[in-house]
C-alpha cells in the first residue's frame, strides 16, 4: 500500500501547481470576478469532471503505453519539465503572469460555463504532464496494486485541487482587490510558485524513467 511520504509528496506537488497561475485558475478567477461566485463554481464544476477523467485514465493504465515504448515516455518527461520550467519563468520574469487581473468576458450561461471549464482542463498542459510524468513517480509496483494507488494518489490530487480552487472562487474578488493595494504579496507569491515549479522541473529530469508497465 502507498506510503506517507508518497502521499506526501502528491500533495505538496498538487498544492503547488494549484496555487501557479494556468489555465484553470486564470479561467476560474475570471469569471469569478467577471461573472459572480456562482459562475465561477459552474467552472469548477466542469473542472472537477475533467479531473475525473484524467484520472479514470491513469487508473485505466493510460502510463502502459509509455512503458512499451520508453523514448516516448522520456520525451514527455523533457516536454513536462520544459512546460513547467516555462511556467515557473513566467511566474518569476519582471511583469509576469497575473491571474488576479484578468480579462473581461461577456456572460454565458452556466451550460457553457461548465463545458469551458471542462475543456480548459483537459487541455490544461500541466494537468496532462501531472498525471502522465509526475504521478507515476510516487507510485511503487512493489506496494500492491497500481490502479489502487493511482486512485489513491488521484484523489489526494483532485481533493486539494478542488478545495484551493474553490477558496479562489469564493474571495476572487477580494483577493483581487487587496493584491492591487499590496503588489509585494503578489510578488512573494511569484517568486514562491515560480520556485516551487522550477524545483518540480528538476525533480523531474533527475527522477529515474519509471513507467508504469500494467496496473
Amino acid at each position: 500500500m502507498l506510503t506517507v511520504p508518497a502521499v506526501v509528496g502528491v500533495a505538496v506537488v498538487a498544492l503547488g501547481l494549484v496555487l501557479t497561475p494556468g489555465p484553470n485558475m486564470i479561467y476560474l478567477v475570471s469569471r469569478s470576478i467577471t461573472q459572480g461566485r456562482r459562475a465561477g463554481l459552474v467552472s469548477l464544476l466542469g473542472v472537477a469532471v475533467g479531473f475525473g477523467v484524467y484520472l479514470a485514465a491513469a487508473t485505466a493504465g493510460m502510463t502502459a503505453i509509455f512503458a512499451a515504448v520508453p523514448t516516448a515516455y522520456l520525451a514527455l518527461k523533457i516536454a513536462g519539465a520544459a512546460y513547467l520550467l516555462y511556467l515557473a519563468w513566467q511566474a518569476l520574469r519582471p511583469g509576469g503572469t497575473n491571474a488576479f487581473a484578468p480579462p473581461a468576458h461577456a456572460a454565458d450561461p452556466p451550460r457553457r460555463l461548465f463545458v469551458m471549464g471542462l475543456v480548459t482542463n483537459l487541455l490544461n498542459p500541466k494537468i496532462a504532464v501531472l498525471y502522465v510524468a509526475l504521478l507515476p513517480q510516487f507510485v511503487d509496483p512493489t506496494r500492491g496494486s497500481i490502479a489502487l494507488q493511482s486512485l489513491i494518489l488521484g484523489a489526494v490530487q483532485i481533493a486539494i485541487a478542488l478545495s484551493v480552487n474553490a477558496v479562489i472562487v469564493l474571495t476572487a474578488g477580494s483577493l483581487a482587490r487587496a493584491l492591487a493595494r499590496h503588489p509585494r504579496w503578489l510578488r512573494a507569491q511569484r517568486f514562491l510558485m515560480g520556485t516551487v515549479l522550477a524545483a518540480l522541473a528538476v525533480r523531474l529530469l533527475a527522477e529515474r524513467a519509471r513507467p508504469l508497465a500494467t496496473p
